[in-house]
């Protein structure tokens, strides 16, 4: 068991570092040798981890996804309400990205990086991830007055990811808006509209958080 875990930590430290690396060089233009530099593990050594670069790439990719669903339907098990269910699913995206912004980068840039089984698997994923934001939308919708339901799934869907997967350009963890006040914004802005923004009530995300004993986490 120890000797797994420290493969397993030691492949974590790898993934964390491709990733950083392939967000500022991009996938194509960095080698297996500027990760070799990076990490301090001989090429020899990432060759035990990985089979090569695309690898890598998968297993990065493969990962944040099962992280982000796992630790999503573990929280949504907790609630039938649709609206706090849209709320979890916010918290969950933004709370996760923004403690590993450069592989949100890395999902966002190098999405067609991949080939073959390594490709289907990662759509099979993004598929999966999708459908569950979708389903909740569709719950949420169901739950307004019919004269509320004239936005389409589709647009409803992907705008949610638009708006949460852009925080890579811009956001900076360590600035003044703490990731609490990030996802109370945006979750006020895709609930309520930027000008319809008045009677929503104000999200106490950071107590929300110590409830649940939550916080933007990172892997060790």
């Amino acid at each position: 068991m120890d000797d797994f875990s420290k493969y397993d930590q030691k492949l974590e430290f790898i993934l964390r570092n491709a990733a950083r690396i392939f967000a500022e060089k991009s996938y194509h233009s960095t080698s297996m040798r500027d990760i070799s530099r990076a990490t301090g593990v001989s090429l020899a050594g990432l060759y035990h981890y990985c089979k090569s670069k695309e690898e890598l790439l998968f297993l990065i990719q493969d990962n944040c996804f099962g992280r982000v669903i796992e630790r999503l339907e573990s929280r949504l098990s907790d609630t039938t309400n649709p609206v706090d269910k849209l709320r979890i699913f916010i918290d969950n995206h933004l709370a996760f990205f923004a403690a590993n912004m450069a592989e949100m980068k890395v999902l966002s840039h190098e999405a067609e990086s991949l080939a073959g089984d390594w490709r289907l698997r990662v759509s099979d994923r993004k598929e999966s991830y999708t459908r569950i934001a979708r389903e909740i939308l569709s719950e949420v919708q169901q739950s307004l007055p019919a004269t509320n339901r004239a936005i389409d799934l589709t647009v409803a869907t992907y705008a949610l990811f638009g708006m949460m997967n852009w925080i890579y350009n811009w956001y900076n963890p360590s600035g003044k808006l703490a990731v609490n006040e990030l996802v109370e914004n945006v979750t006020r802005l895709y609930l309520s509209g930027f000008v319809n923004d008045t009677n929503e009530p104000a999200l106490d995300w950071s107590a929300a958080s110590r409830a649940e004993g939550l916080s933007v986490w990172r892997e060790p």
